[in-house]
């Protein structure tokens, strides 16, 4: 099993689901407000279908309710561990 670990900064309340790369990382534009964990469950929703890896696979091990989360991957694919790092960490 393969996994990656990478920071984010979640922006809730967001017009559309997005991922944007900026001079400071990754940040993760959701739609959904951030009440009763409803973002965090959008966050790991829109990462698996943006990235094609299962929702168990993602899983959010640092921030649960702040702004910046440390969030982890694990999948036994490798190819898709070498892009997840690729495009976190050339940000």
């Amino acid at each position: 099993m393969e996994e990656i670990k990478v920071n984010i900064k979640i922006s809730p309340n967001a017009g559309k689901n997005e991922i944007i790369k900026t001079d400071d990382g990754i940040k993760v534009k959701i739609t959904a407000q951030p009440v009763d964990g409803k973002a965090n469950k959008a966050l790991i929703e829109f990462l698996s279908k943006e990235f094609k890896i299962p929702k168990t696979s993602i899983q959010i091990v640092k921030g649960l309710t702040g702004k910046e989360k440390t969030l982890l991957f694990k999948t036994s694919d490798r190819e898709k561990i070498e892009f997840l790092k690729s495009f976190f960490h050339k940000a």
